[in-house]
């Protein structure tokens, strides 16, 4: 299954699509840094007109809710709307949803006013969304449960794909899903790291436009999952040295060297 992903990472570099990020605080640096270093062009948005105008020349936009406020609220529905407009895919990061209703709700009005390409989150964030029974700690997911069901009933009942990250990365349509196996546990220990992997997918989506988007969001896993190993692979002491390897990996990861240690399994039809 891997070898149909070639391709994709070459288009992302040669194309370097301007990637629109309205996210929150904790993360912006980190986003920009992991977009740099995989080839793409981050801006970043937080006023609504400067939003709406912005997501209509972006490849991509990517809508996160991680410190969301009510102005920020509005930003992420002008900035979404508009991409609706431009034919430009939108992908939103459900940061915190289950945690407060605040968050939740939120996450149900964008949904149900903007046309989301792709939602991407973890377990416990995908199953607030969707009334699915799972756990959140904060903005984390610690639920046990059945990940690819999960991910295979909410690509079906939101008619979109469905990105739920974990110690494998699920990615679903209403049709079709596949499995990433590749990662490290040290993924969880750096801030971000999911956010982060929202921008990579968007940028993934904007340089690939004619391709299958299901298979583009999982050759963008797969590349940041492998990345992740990659960094591992240097031996780092701990979260800090780690960070800075995988930034390091984003940027020097080759498509031959990915494609020969990604693994990417078919999860059946929905």
């Amino acid at each position: 299954m891997i070898e149909q992903l070639k391709g994709m990472l070459d288009q992302v570099r040669e194309k370097q699509p301007l990637i629109m990020n309205i996210t929150n605080q904790v993360v912006i640096q980190q986003t920009a840094n992991g977009l740099l270093a995989l080839g793409a062009s981050p801006v970043m948005s937080s006023h609504p007109e400067d939003a709406r105008e912005l997501a209509q020349v972006a490849g991509g936009v990517l809508l996160n809710i991680g410190t969301l406020q009510e102005a920020q609220l509005e930003t992420l529905l002008e900035a979404g709307k508009s991409a609706n407009k431009a034919g430009i895919p939108v992908v939103l990061d459900p940061v915190g949803a289950g945690a407060t209703s605040y968050r939740t709700n939120a996450v149900n009005k964008i949904l149900s006013e903007v046309k989301i390409s792709v939602l991407r989150g973890n377990g416990g964030e995908i199953a607030a969304v969707t009334n699915q029974h799972w756990g959140m700690k904060g903005v984390d997911s610690v639920g046990q449960g059945d990940v690819v069901q999960l991910a295979k009933n909410a690509a079906k009942q939101l008619d979109m794909i469905v990105v739920v990250t974990g110690e494998k990365d699920v990615i679903s349509s209403p049709s079709r899903t596949l499995i990433t196996e590749n990662g490290t546990e040290m993924l969880t220990r750096i801030t971000g790291a999911g956010c982060v992997l929202g921008s990579v997918i968007t940028a993934f989506l904007a340089a690939n436009r004619e391709s299958d988007p299901i298979e583009v969001c999982t050759a963008a896993a797969s590349f940041y999952s492998v990345a992740a190993e990659k960094a591992m692979e240097r031996k780092p002491k701990g979260p800090g040295d780690f960070e800075f390897y995988f930034r390091d990996a984003l940027y020097e990861l080759s498509e031959a060297e990915w494609i020969k240690q990604g693994i990417v399994t078919e999860g059946g039809t929905v």
